[in-house]
């Protein structure tokens, strides 16, 4: 038995310190400093006076991340990036940014869940904005996690996307974060115009810089609101709820009639949520565990997690038909709604 239990505690360990070297890659991310290590060595001195950080910091964090193989050290004692550091770097291709920034964020909401267990308190997404660090990399974590499972999986899979395209349609994202989903949308399908609102003004921000960025300035556009104020000039063809119907499902039945009003006849509500599974038992699976975490964080936003079955009925009684998309063996769900006029 006493083996047993010291397998268990070096198993436990072992867990420990990966959680850690995320930790620490991600204030590499935030100040910035593994791209300033991406063209050649530097001291610690050196790469503050680069990235604009406090040497002592700076130091500390090279010998941390030294020690957790981020980085190597050269004799003349600067510090240049290991393969496994330069994989954290946010411009590095595939990415491992998200995992660190994910890191971070959940010891967060985890503090705040076992703080609120207490009292039941529900305090909604303002939760996302109480560490200062965070908000701005919120985006972009999505993006780098959802950007590329939406062009090579949602996009192909869902007709409705070439169908607004060719009509030359307006496609309205709703909670749109940093832009990414209106961004990948306008570059596959050029007839397209867009216009994303969402409640943060850091997003806002974010998304008409990067929509700028990538050429797409011209055709989407990005204003702060939530969707029980949402008003365009004009209806659109197709409006999008991006890991977003959950946030706001207590009001469902106001929120999807407000989608049918502003949809055109024959226009089309698309709505991508992970799928909450049917049985608990699917949650011990490696690939659940993490949505089990997340719906204790949304709780905590005042939210859950949905079957589609259930998105379908909800639609189905504003008198939308719907169909149901499943991706990733099913662990995500697009389920598409047409407003009959």
């Amino acid at each position: 038995m006493a083996s047993d239990d010291e397998a268990l505690r070096q198993a436990v360990m072992q867990q420990a310190q990966g959680a850690l070297r995320l930790n620490i890659a991600y204030v590499g991310v935030v100040n910035h400093l593994l791209e300033a290590l991406a063209a050649a060595p530097l001291t610690a001195e050196a790469l503050a006076d680069v990235a604009g950080r406090d040497p002592g910091y700076v130091q500390r964090w090279c010998d941390a991340a030294y020690a957790f193989e981020l980085l190597d050290a050269t004799p003349e004692g600067a510090f240049g990036l290991t393969p496994l550091g330069a994989a954290f770097r946010p411009t590095t291709p595939g990415t491992l940014m998200p995992f660190a920034v994910q890191s971070v964020l959940s010891a967060h909401m985890a503090e705040r869940a076992a703080g609120f267990m207490a009292t039941g308190e529900r305090p909604g997404e303002r939760v996302l904005a109480e560490r200062e660090t965070i908000l701005p990399w919120f985006g972009p974590m999505l993006e780098h996690q959802y950007r590329p499972l939406f062009e090579r999986q949602v996009l192909p899979a869902v007709p409705a996307f070439a169908e607004v395209d060719r009509h030359n349609g307006l496609a309205v994202d709703l909670g749109c974060g940093n832009g990414w989903y209106l961004r990948a949308l306008l570059r596959s399908k050029p007839h397209l115009r867009g216009l994303g609102l969402d409640g943060f003004e850091e997003n806002i921000l974010q998304a008409r810089a990067l929509a700028e960025a990538e050429g797409l300035g011209d055709r989407l556009d990005f204003q702060a609101g939530d969707i029980y104020h949402f008003s365009a000039e004009e209806k659109a063809d197709l409006i999008a709820m991006n890991r977003a119907l959950h946030h706001v499902w207590d009001q469902r039945q106001r929120v999807l009639e407000i989608l049918r009003e502003h949809l055109n006849p024959g226009g089309v509500a698309v709505i991508w949520e992970p799928c909450w599974p049917a049985e608990r038992a699917v949650l011990r699976a490696a690939t659940h565990r993490a949505m089990a975490f997340q719906n204790l964080s949304e709780h905590i936003q005042g939210n859950h997690f949905l079957r589609p079955e259930e998105i379908v009925e909800a639609f189905e009684s504003v008198g939308m038909s719907a169909r149901v998309y499943r991706l990733l063996e099913g662990r995500e769900s697009v389920v598409v709604a047409r407003n009959g006029g």
